[in-house]
């Protein structure tokens, strides 16, 4: 009787719950990269390469890119804010910018908007893709991109008509409320728009036992975007897209005793503001080659402080703040062929020009008891004016050949309230080679050598000598042998590049407290290291290994060092460079079956690092569980997630100086990262 009862309501239930329900997981879809200078897909392009998609980023995610970042190999982020601004590529990138002029390795863009530097505004809600690429960009993008680039592309407008409501809660405070619309133009014919809008608050996992808070930490983030796209006749394609984000978080994250609990009497703020606009045309007239220009303006409020003592003594009570305004404005016109390099014999190129102007303006004030008692105003501009060409051949049906070149000029100017005046103008060249082997459809090997750039600059303050004033542009050059496969079926694929790099006048930053009884007294200053190498293996695989089961994995392994390099008495030569720890992997297991119920194991592991180039203190090894279940039909889901769900213990960013009176003793200070949380995601409507 009990069976029989059983299957009286399993099988109406599952006949009702299978039409609206999605469909179990199919073979694996080849994914198209819109960074490169020819959109393509992973397979096709002879980089290294990784691709996180709409459902990784649902399901592996929550709110921010932060959440994502260590599902790509060699990727890491230096902290000291609230959410990731400073990246590292295979160990390549700035840990901060607290003087002088922007000057980023790693460059970052959203929907064509260039926020390399400010990457703050990275909130995933209806975010279709992110493209990571690894290793000299010096063709496509030149000196902000010497170390590689990420992508991030949101959802384009398909003209369909869409509605959905998201929500979000969770402990420490943590809440989420967002919209996604989208529909047709009528008066455009073919046109397609979308509007995002969403609003995220957390307490920020810290408590001030000195203020009695909880939420001196917190996270509060609104996102508004627009995208409008539309055909202006046959042969002209035109897509505008928008986006304000308005981070306002708070920042007290440090504590003398390396805790959660902190007892700052003049909590921080990590604030930011960004605004920006991009405009695509694509013109292609039948049989010719295609036109496409695309203009893209930023501007984001940056609001940066902290409580420099981390406490609440009356006689020592510093505090520093940083107000900037970012802006910048780019404009690019790209040619490219018609016909690409697919069958033996043909060919194909792309020509370009690219302006970028940046302007910044950054106020620093130092306060003792409120009090400014020292403080910086400086003003920055550059403009930067670049050509480029790329060129492709197919010599026979499996060997194709590629070239690039990029010629950039750089005009900047800088002054401050200190008396710095600086006008640098670099003249830059980067390029690449590279050479495939087409085994079959599915199976593929390339080699490629490049080389990346990226501006000098100099650094400020009274106390720099004047020998040390400039520093000489970066050169990379990079080896890289790759090797990509697709199954027969498309339910498997593997990436596999084995990488050198070697770092000519490479710039190091680095940092000295010339008074142990002011904690906000450094000199930041960025030198020229003789040489330095990296070096390395980058793998993405996943399997479909059923119907309902895919895995994954990636592995990510590092070796830096430096060259014939001496800091004052320290001699750094062969000692590893900072936040490029040795080794990351992920591990994935993606469950979904014919019934709407799936659920996601993420485990993530990355080795210990040197946090600066000042000192040789280290972070600790780590291992990271997220876990998500939940269940969903065509019109509606549900979702129970866990972060750190083995509650990690680990630090994010490191500070090795002497903070505490009367002896100030140097000690290792660290920004502890966010503990085990959990929490309800639901959404209702159409994807």
């Amino acid at each position: 009787m009990s069976n029989l009862r059983f299957s009286s309501l399993f099988f109406p239930l599952a006949a009702l719950l299978a039409p609206v329900a999605p469909r179990a997981a199919e073979a694996l879809e080849e994914v198209v990269i819109t960074a490169s200078l020819r959109r393509s897909a992973a397979i096709e392009l002879p980089a290294s390469v990784t691709v996180l998609g709409a459902d990784t980023l649902r399901t592996a995610g929550v709110q921010h890119l932060q959440d994502v970042l260590e599902l790509v190999p060699n990727l890491n982020w230096a902290s000291g804010t609230s959410r990731p601004r400073y990246f590292q590529l295979r160990g390549i990138g700035e840990t901060d910018q607290w003087q002088g002029a922007p000057n980023p390795s790693v460059g970052f863009l959203i929907d064509g908007m260039d926020f390399s530097g400010v990457g703050m505004p990275a909130t995933l809600i209806d975010v279709d893709q992110i493209e990571v690429l690894r290793g000299p960009q010096g063709t496509a993008y030149g000196a902000n991109a010497l170390a590689g680039l990420i992508n991030v592309r949101t959802r384009e407008p398909v003209g369909a008509t869409s509605a959905r409501l998201e929500a979000t809660a969770g402990d420490y405070g943590t809440g989420a409320l967002g919209a996604v619309f989208g529909g047709q133009v009528a008066s455009l014919g073919d046109a397609g728009w979308r509007l995002v809008a969403q609003r995220h608050r957390s307490d920020g996992f810290r408590r001030n036992a000195f203020l009695g808070r909880d939420d001196t930490n917190g996270i509060d983030e609104t996102t508004l975007r627009g995208r409008l796209g539309f055909a202006a006749g046959e042969s002209l394609r035109v897509d505008v897209s928008t986006l304000w984000v308005d981070t306002d978080n708070g920042f007290d994250a440090f504590s003398l005793d390396n805790s959660r609990v902190t007892l700052s009497d003049d909590p921080g703020r990590d604030a930011q503001r960004s605004r920006g606009a991009s405009l695509s045309v694509a013109y292609a007239p039948a049989g010719a080659f295609e036109f496409r220009s695309t203009t893209a303006v930023t501007d984001s409020d940056i609001q940066y402080s902290f409580d420099g003592d981390w406490g609440f003594d009356p006689g020592y009570d510093f505090t520093q703040r940083f107000l900037r305004d970012h802006g910048t404005l780019s404009q690019d016109f790209r040619f490219v062929s018609a016909g690409t390099a697919d069958a033996a014999g043909a060919s194909a190129w792309v020509a370009g020009l690219y302006g970028l102007e940046v302007r910044e303006s950054n106020d620093q004030l130092d306060l003792y008891d409120g009090a400014v008692y020292r403080a910086l105003a400086s003003r920055y501009s550059s403009t930067s004016v670049a050509l480029y060409g790329e060129f492709e051949h197919r010599f026979t049906a499996r060997w194709r050949f590629g070239a690039g070149l990029r010629a950039e000029q750089r005009r900047s100017r800088y002054r401050d309230s200190d008396a710095s005046d600086f006008s640098p103008r670099d003249s830059m060249v980067g390029g690449n080679l590279s050479l495939e082997y087409e085994f079959d459809a599915r199976r593929r090997a390339y080699l490629s050598l490049a080389r990346g750039y990226k501006g000098g600059g100099f650094n400020i303050g009274a106390a720099v000598p004047e020998s040390r004033r400039q520093y000489d542009p970066e050169l990379l050059t990079s080896a890289e042998l790759g090797y990509k496969l697709r199954s027969d079926e498309g339910r498997a694929t593997l990436d596999l590049a084995a990488f050198y790099m070697r770092r000519t006048r490479q710039q190091v930053g680095t940092s000295v407290q010339v008074d142990p009884g002011d904690p906000l007294a450094f000199i930041y200053l960025t030198d020229n290291a003789a040489r330095g190498e990296n070096y390395g293996l980058e793998a993405t695989g996943r399997w479909q290994a059923t119907d309902r089961l895919a895995l994954g994995a990636t592995l990510g392994l590092l070796e830096t060092r430096f060259l014939d390099y001496r800091v004052g008495d320290r001699d750094l030569g062969g000692r590893g460079q900072a936040h490029a720890p040795p080794y990351q992997y992920s591990l994935t297991a993606d469950y979904r079956n014919a019934f709407g119920w799936f659920g996601r194991v993420d485990l993530q592991g990355v080795a210990g690092f040197y946090f600066s180039d000042s000192h040789d203190q280290r972070a600790l090894a780590r291992e990271v569980l997220n876990l998500r279940v939940g269940y969903e039909t065509a019109r509606w889901g549900l979702s129970l997630w866990i972060r750190n769900a083995l509650d990690a213990r680990y630090a994010q960013r490191g500070f090795f100086f002497g903070n505490e009176p009367p002896d100030y003793p140097e000690r290792l200070y660290v920004q502890q990262a966010d503990p085990r949380q959990a929490g309800l995601s639901v959404w209702y409507g159409l994807r």
